[in-house]
């Protein structure tokens, strides 16, 4: 993964970055790039639970991003607009329905394979792993709500479901990462 730009090297303020990417200066939409790339992969990451897959969907998010600078109307902070357009990315990546083959692996526990679960692997897991191991519906929600702020309608909206599951997928969460972590 590319880091982030350190500090000193922002030189234009972002304002002026989206206006001269909007004018096909790709050094501009670089820097863009490296000023967001960290937040934008932590996001992916926390979304769909694997490194790899959160590589490739923070690189797509970008490319949206490029793809789609002409929609940005400045309401918001670019850094705002960049994270609605990564999440939304990521659920619809997740929409596609396409598996991948990775995914696909034997366990010897059953009962793991019908939840989508692996047992953990070790105690010492931390949350980020802890977080991993949780089933979609409930990763999805769990991070939107309790990391990113989303509201319970938002989530709702963003994933196609009632309130009512999103709370519940929230509580299911939370009760999973407790059980994992103790």
């Amino acid at each position: 993964m590319i880091a982030a730009m350190p500090a000193t090297q922002q030189t234009a303020l972002p304002t002026e970055l989206v206006r001269r990417a909007r004018q096909g200066d790709r050094r501009a939409f670089e820097a863009l790039y490296r000023a967001n790339v960290g937040r934008i992969y932590a996001l992916c990451l926390r979304m769909s639970g694997e490194r790899t897959r959160a590589e490739e969907l923070c690189q797509g998010a970008f490319v949206r991003a490029w793809e789609k600078l002409d929609g940005f109307r400045g309401d918001a902070a670019f850094s705002t607009w960049l994270h609605r357009l990564a999440v939304n990315h990521v659920l619809g990546d997740r929409r596609s329905g396409l598996r991948r083959l990775a995914r696909v692996v034997p366990v010897e526990d059953p009962e793991a394979a019908a939840t989508g679960r692996t047992p953990p692997a070790g105690i010492g897991l931390d949350l980020e792993r802890a977080i991993a191991t949780l089933p979609t519906g409930a990763r999805l929600t769990f991070v939107l709500h309790d990391v990113e702020g989303y509201a319970h309608p938002e989530i709702a909206q963003l994933l196609g479901v009632t309130v009512g599951t999103s709370k519940a997928q929230l509580s299911r969460a939370r009760k999973l990462l407790r059980e994992v972590l103790s």
